[in-house]
């Protein structure tokens, strides 16, 4: 009989297609997850990032908050832990920590939706020892290895203790965004 040997065929391509793993990304890791069958991990490049409209500090001393979104332009993929922020000066940087407290969501982005999360910061004094002169700040998706720089045009940020190297500010999970 012809049906059996096309059968065996067509079964035997169903096995090696689910046998495939994702890709390499660009430091020649797997793009796929840590956790089989859920899809892959958001790259920041796969991204339409809208960073504000921030409702800024206006004075020292004075709380801040800047909203990111993020629109996946992208396959589906999958943020699993907190966005990685770093806020740049001219000659040093430093990490922004997830919010005390604050547990991460595992979210899947199907191509056109979108997730959010917030930067919040405390303004420093301008000249101050213990401010960070912020110009630029990077982000990060978990898991991704990859950042993208964008301009930082809130001030300058106040450091914890005394030190501009520990930034008192820090970055809420994701957040599904819109419906």
């Amino acid at each position: 009989m012809r049906a059996a040997p096309l059968t065996v065929t067509a079964l035997a391509a169903a096995l090696l297609l689910t046998g495939c793993s994702g890709g390499k990304d660009s430091s020649g890791g797997d793009s796929a997850s840590a956790s089989p069958g859920d899809g892959t991990t958001c790259r920041i490049g796969d991204m339409d990032v809208e960073v504000g409209p921030a409702n800024v500090a206006p004075a020292a001393g004075d709380t801040g908050n800047i909203p990111v979104t993020l629109t996946n332009q992208s396959a589906e993929c999958t943020l699993d832990g907190f966005p990685g922020i770093d806020l740049n000066a001219t000659d040093s940087s430093a990490s922004v920590s997830p919010e005390a407290g604050t547990k991460s969501t595992k979210l899947t982005l199907a191509k056109g939706t979108a997730a959010t999360f917030t930067l919040t910061y405390t303004r420093g004094e301008a000249g101050g020892k213990a401010s960070l002169d912020v110009k630029t700040l990077n982000i990060a998706l978990p898991g991704a290895g990859d950042a993208k720089s964008y301009k930082w045009s809130y001030g300058p940020v106040q450091g914890q203790s005394g030190s501009a190297d520990v930034p008192k500010a820090s970055v809420s999970g994701f957040t599904q965004a819109g419906d």
